[in-house]
C-alpha cells in the first residue's frame, strides 16, 4: 500500500504532484501550486479532464483557448467565500499567472470530451451545513453529481469547526456495486487555522487489513484508496479540506461502518 499521508514539498511552486500511478490506484490525481505574484502554472490536461480551484488568492488563466480573466476572490481560505474554479477539458491546455500570493489546487480524472470547459462558482456555490452537534461541518460542493458538469470528477470543499469531527460517522465507498454502493478513489488536501494546527485522519477496512491514523499539517493531502476515513480537528483549530473524487462511475454512493451506523439513524 502506497504512503497515504503526503507532504508538500515545498512552499513555492508545485509542492504536490499526485499522479494514479504515484497513488498506486486507476482515476484521481491531485497537484496544488502555492505561486507568488507573477508566478505561471501551467499544463496540458491529455487524457484528463481537471477542474482548477482558486484556494485563495487570485490569478489570471486562460484554458481551453480562451481567456477566463482574473479569477479568485477569497484571499483567505477561511474566510469561507465560495470559491472561483474553472474546469477544463481533456486534450486541451491551461496557464494561470499569480496576480496575487496564490495557492492553485488541480484535481484530475480520466475525461471523455463530454464537457465543455465553464467556470464554477462563485455563482451557484452555497455553504451548506451537515450533520448534528460536534459532527457538524460546512460544505462548499463545487462539482458534485447534481451538477452536470464533469465526465469523471467529484469535487467539494469542507470547513470542520474546532472541536468536530469530519467525514463522519466513519464511511467508505469502496466497491463498484451500484445502486448500493460506488468505488471511488479520494484525495484530502488539508488546511488548519490558526495555520500551526494539526488535525487527525483515520483511514480503515472493517477487516483490519488496512488503518493508519495520520497527524495532519496545513497542505498535507491524504490518499484514501479505499476503507472508512473519518477526520477530527482539536479545539482551537478549525480544518479545511478540498475533496477530490472519481472512479468507474461519477455518482457517490457508500455505506456507513456497521459499529457507528447507529449515529447516522439517531440523527436521520
Amino acid at each position: 500500500m502506497p504512503n497515504l499521508l503526503r507532504h508538500p514539498t515545498g512552499t513555492r511552486g508545485k509542492v504536490h504532484a499526485i499522479t494514479p500511478e504515484s497513488a498506486g490506484w486507476g482515476y484521481v490525481g491531485f497537484s496544488l501550486y502555492r505561486l507568488e505574484p507573477g508566478d505561471v502554472a501551467a499544463e496540458k490536461t491529455g487524457d484528463c479532464e481537471v477542474i482548477l480551484v482558486l484556494v485563495e488568492g487570485k490569478a489570471t488563466v486562460q484554458a481551453a483557448g480562451q481567456d477566463w480573466g482574473e479569477m479568485g476572490d477569497r484571499m483567505d481560505v477561511f474566510e469561507k467565500t465560495p470559491p472561483h474554479c474553472l474546469y477544463v477539458p481533456n486534450g486541451s491546455d491551461w496557464r494561470a499567472v499569480a496576480t496575487t500570493p496564490c495557492t492553485l489546487a488541480v484535481c484530475a480524472a480520466p475525461g471523455k470530451a463530454g464537457h465543455p470547459a465553464r467556470r464554477l462558482g462563485p455563482d451557484g456555490i452555497t455553504l451548506t451545513p451537515r450533520g448534528k452537534g460536534t459532527n457538524t461541518r460546512h460544505i462548499n460542493n463545487i462539482a458534485m453529481e447534481a451538477l452536470d458538469v464533469a465526465d469523471s470528477l467529484l469535487v467539494t470543499e469542507v470547513f470542520t469547526p474546532a472541536g468536530h469531527w469530519s467525514s463522519y460517522p466513519s464511511h467508505r465507498h469502496d466497491e463498484d456495486d451500484f445502486p448500493r454502493m460506488t468505488y471511488l478513489e479520494e484525495t484530502y488536501y488539508h488546511r488548519l487555522n490558526p495555520g500551526q494546527g494539526f488535525g487527525i485522519q483515520r483511514v480503515y477496512t472493517e477487516d483490519g487489513s488496512l488503518d493508519e491514523t495520520m497527524s495532519v499539517k496545513s497542505h498535507d493531502v491524504v490518499l484514501v484508496p479505499k476503507g472508512h476515513h473519518p477526520c477530527g480537528a482539536p479545539y482551537g483549530y478549525e480544518m479545511y479540506y478540498l475533496n477530490v473524487m472519481a472512479g468507474p462511475l461519477r455518482t457517490w454512493r457508500f455505506q456507513n461502518d456497521p459499529d457507528h451506523d447507529w449515529i447516522a439513524q439517531r440523527d436521520a
